[in-house]
C-alpha cells in the first residue's frame, strides 16, 4: 500500500512554514532532514509499504516550484475559482474562513513574468538525499517522490510572459525534467501530481465544454509525456485529483469522460480518488474500460478531507471492487489524496491521519486474504 504523497509536518516544520519560526538555510536544512526521518519512521510503522518523505520540505505540493524555477516574480493573480462552492456561498465563506491565509496563498501564488529554467538544480538532490537516508536499513519495500507536473504548475501560476498556454507548458516541461530524470536516474519512483486533468475543470475551464477541457488535457498529457520521454513507464506514476478540500464538488468532471485521456499518460502508475462520497462509485468505470497492459491502479480507499476512520472493513471492500475489475495483482491500496496539500493546510488532525494509514493497511491485508485465497 502507499499514499499520495503529503503527510502532517512536524510541529518544528509547520511552525517555519508558518513565519513563526526564523532559521537560517543550515537550520532549515537540518529540520527537514529530522522531519524526513520521523515520517518514514511513521508511514512504516502505520503498516505503509511505498513510502515517501511526507514533502516534508515544500509548502505545497506545487507552489514549490518557485524556489526551483526561476521566472515567477510576477503579481501574484488568483488564477483559480472554485466553481462549485461558488453555487453555494454559505459554504464557500465557511470553507474561506476556516481555510484562511492559506488557501489564498496556494490559489495565488506568484505569476510568471520571465523566462523559466532550473534556478536551483540541487534542490531535488537534496530530497532524494533525504529520503533515502530516512529510509536505509528500515525494509521499505519502495520510495516515490512527488513533483508537480507542468499543467498544474500553469494552472495555479498565472502566465504573463509566455505569448499562449501550449508555449508555456512547454517551457515548464522542459524545466521540470531535470527533477524529473533525477527522481527516476536516482530509483526512486516518480509520481506527478496532475490534479489539472480532473480538478481544472471546475475550478479553471468551467467556461468551457467538456471536449474544449478534454483537449486542455490531452495537451497536458503531451506536455507530461514530452517531459519524460527518457524515463521507464513502470518507474513513474500520477496521480489525479478533483481537488483535496470539502465542497459540493458536484461540478466535477465524471472519471469515465476523461480517462482515455488519463490512460494516454506514459507513467504506468495512476492514483486516483476513490473513497469520497463524489468518486467512490467511479470503480464501476473500469468494468467497461479497457486498463492497457502495465498500468496498476491506486484508488483511493480513504478519504483525505474527512476526520471519519473508515473501517478496515470497508477498505477492503473498496478494494476487492477494483481487484474484480482489473486484477487484483493490477491493484494498490492508496489514499484520496494528501493530509497536508499546503504545508499548513489539513482538514484531518495529525493522529488521524495516521490512524487512517493503519487503518488502510489493515484494509488491505483483509482484501488481500479474500483475494488470493480464491485461487
Amino acid at each position: 500500500m502507499t499514499h499520495t504523497g503529503s503527510l502532517p509536518r512536524t510541529p518544528e516544520m509547520r511552525a517555519v512554514f508558518a513565519g513563526e519560526r526564523q532559521v537560517d538555510a543550515a537550520e532549515r536544512a537540518e529540520l527537514v532532514r529530522s522531519g524526513v526521518a520521523d515520517v518514514v519512521r511513521r508511514q512504516l510503522d502505520a503498516g505503509v509499504d511505498v513510502v515517501n518523505d511526507g514533502e516534508t520540505g515544500k509548502e505545497s505540493y506545487s507552489t514549490y516550484v518557485r524556489e526551483r524555477l526561476t521566472g515567477f516574480d510576477g503579481e501574484p493573480e488568483s488564477v483559480l475559482s472554485l466553481a462549485d462552492l461558488n453555487a453555494y456561498p454559505g459554504a464557500r465563506d465557511k470553507f474561506m474562513q476556516v481555510t484562511g491565509n492559506d488557501v489564498a496563498e496556494v490559489l495565488g501564488p506568484p505569476a510568471c513574468s520571465g523566462p523559466i529554467a532550473v534556478a536551483d538544480p540541487d534542490a531535488v538532490d537534496a530530497d532524494i538525499r533525504n529520503l533515502r537516508a530516512a529510509a536505509e536499513g528500515t525494509g521499505a519495500t519502495e520510495l516515490f517522490l512527488s513533483a508537480a507536473s507542468p499543467g498544474v504548475i500553469a494552472s495555479f501560476f498565472a502566465n504573463h510572459h509566455y505569448p499562449n498556454r501550449e508555449a508555456y507548458l512547454l517551457a515548464l516541461a522542459e524545466a521540470m525534467r531535470h527533477e524529473y530524470e533525477a527522481i527516476a536516474a536516482s530509483g526512486i519512483i516518480l509520481q506527478l501530481d496532475c490534479p489539472d486533468l480532473a480538478m481544472c475543470r471546475h475550478v479553471l475551464f468551467d467556461q468551457l465544454s467538456l471536449e474544449e477541457f478534454r483537449s486542455q488535457a490531452r495537451l497536458a498529457v503531451e506536455m507530461i509525456n514530452h517531459a519524460t520521454a527518457n524515463i521507464d513507464p513502470d518507474r513513474m506514476r500520477i496521480h489525479l485529483c478533483w481537488g483535496n478540500y470539502e465542497g459540493p464538488h458536484h461540478l466535477d468532471v465524471a472519471l469515465a469522460d476523461i480517462i482515455d485521456v488519463v490512460l494516454r499518460a506514459r507513467p504506468n502508475g495512476i492514483v486516483l480518488e476513490g473513497a469520497n462520497p463524489r468518486h467512490e462509485h467511479e470503480w464501476q468505470v473500469f468494468t467497461d474500460v479497457e486498463v492497457p497492459e502495465g498500468k496498476v491502479l491506486m484508488p483511493g480507499v480513504v478519504d483525505s478531507t474527512s476526520n471519519y476512520i473508515e473501517h478496515p472493513e470497508l477498505i477492503a471492500q473498496r478494494l476487492t471492487r477494483y481487484a474484480d475489475a482489473v486484477g487484483a495483482e493490477n491493484v494498490l491500496a492508496a489514499t484520496d489524496c494528501g493530509f497536508a496539500t499546503g504545508a499548513r493546510m489539513s482538514a484531518v488532525d495529525p493522529d488521524i491521519a495516521w490512524a487512517k494509514l493503519r487503518a488502510m493497511a489493515e484494509g488491505a491485508r483483509i482484501a488481500s486474504q479474500r483475494l488470493y485465497s480464491r485461487v
